[in-house]
C-alpha cells in the first residue's frame, strides 16, 4: 500500500507498537512524526526508522503538546493527514487500592490525550480540506473491562466511544475516525502467565508463536498489527469509519457496538417488584476471556 506524500503523526512511537506503527508507515511511504516522552527514545526511533521522520519530546495529554505535535508535522512536511494517538501508561490496581493519582495519571494519557491530539488534528486537517485519517488505539480491556485495570479499560472505552462520536462529526470533511484493539507481545501481555513463557521462548530462539497462540488467541507480534494501520491510513479505507477493529496475530475482527440486547414492555412503566417478576434476561459477559490452552 502506497502512502507517498502522506504526512503522519504517531504518539507514544519511541517504542513496542507505536514504533511498529510509525515503521510501517515510514516503509509504506509516508512521512511520520515520531514521539516519546524521552527525547533519547525519540532521537533511537527516528534513527532507526531513517526516512522523513522527525521526532517531538512530548508527554501527551495536555493541549500544548497536541498542537506542539501538528505545528512540528506542518513545519516538516507541509501538512498532516495521518494521526494514531497510541501514547499510554499503565497504573494496575484493585478498585479498592487505587489511588487518585493512578487513576488521573492513565486517564490523562489515554483519554485526555486521545482527545487533544485529535481535536489539534481535526483543527489542521479541517482547514487543509483535503480530508484525513485519525486512528485511535484502544484495547480489548475498554470493550469487555479486566481485572486490576479501571482507570486503563475506562479511558479505552471512551476512546471507542469519542471514535463514533467524532466518525459522525468529521464525515461532512471526509475524515475518518476508527478504534484499532490491538493484541500483540509486548512488555503488558508478556505479565499474563499464560502468554509470558510462551512470547519469552520465541524472543529466546527465534520461533514461531504456535498456532493456538496466534489463531485461537489472536495474539502475535507487533508487526501483526500494522498491516491495519497501513490500510486504514490509505485511500482503500475512505469508506471506512467510526469501527473498532481488532486485530492480532492471524486475527482481524469488526466488533460490535453496544446495542439493546433483550427488550420488555410492561404498560405503566416498571415498578421493582415488575421488574423482579419478569426478569429473564440472558445477561452479558464480561472481563477478557482466559487463554483456552
Amino acid at each position: 500500500m502506497d502512502l507517498t506524500g502522506r504526512v503522519a503523526i504517531v504518539t507514544g512511537s519511541g517504542r513496542g507498537l507505536g514504533l511498529a506503527y510509525a515503521e510501517a508507515l515510514a516503509a509504506a511511504g509516508a512521512s511520520v512524526v515520531v514521539n516519546d516522552v524521552d527525547q533519547s527514545v525519540v532521537d533511537e526511533a527516528t534513527a532507526r526508522i531513517g526516512g522523513n521522520t522527525v521526532g517531538v519530546a512530548a508527554a501527551v495529554g495536555d493541549t500544548e503538546s497536541a498542537e506542539k505535535l501538528v505545528n512540528a508535522a506542518v513545519e516538516a512536511f507541509g501538512r498532516l493527514d495521518v494521526l494514531i494517538t497510541n501514547a499510554g501508561i499503565l497504573r494496575d490496581r484493585v478498585l479498592w487500592k487505587m489511588t487518585d493519582d493512578d487513576f488521573d495519571a492513565v486517564v490523562k494519557v489515554h483519554l485526555r490525550g486521545t482527545f487533544t491530539c485529535a481535536r489539534a488534528a481535526a483543527i489542521r486537517m479541517r482547514e487543509q480540506a483535503t480530508g484525513g485519517r485519525i486512528i485511535l488505539i484502544g484495547s480489548p480491556a475498554g470493550q469487555r473491562g479486566n481485572f486490576g485495570q479501571t482507570n486503563y479499560a475506562a479511558a479505552k472505552a471512551g476512546i471507542a466511544a469519542m471514535a463514533r462520536t467524532w466518525a459522525l462529526e468529521l464525515a461532512r470533511n471526509e475524515i475518518t475516525v476508527n478504534a484499532v484493539i490491538p493484541i500483540a507481545a509486548t512488555e503488558m501481555t508478556k505479565t499474563i502467565p499464560a502468554f509470558g513463557p510462551v512470547i519469552e521462548e520465541a524472543e529466546r530462539t527465534g520461533t514461531p508463536y504456535p498456532a493456538w497462540l496466534r489463531h485461537d488467541e489472536g495474539l502475535g507480534t507487533v508487526e501483526d498489527v500494522t498491516g491495519l494501520i497501513t490500510f486504514l491510513a490509505s485511500d482503500a479505507s475512505k469508506g471506512i469509519t467510526g469501527q473498532a477493529i481488532g486485530v492480532g496475530g492471524d486475527k482481524l475482527a469488526l466488533w460490535s457496538h453496544p446495542a439493546e440486547k433483550s427488550v420488555a414492555y410492561t404498560e405503566g412503566g416498571w415498578s421493582a417488584d415488575a421488574i423482579e417478576a419478569a426478569w429473564d434476561f440472558e445477561q452479558e459477559t464480561y472481563g477478557i476471556p482466559a487463554p483456552k490452552k
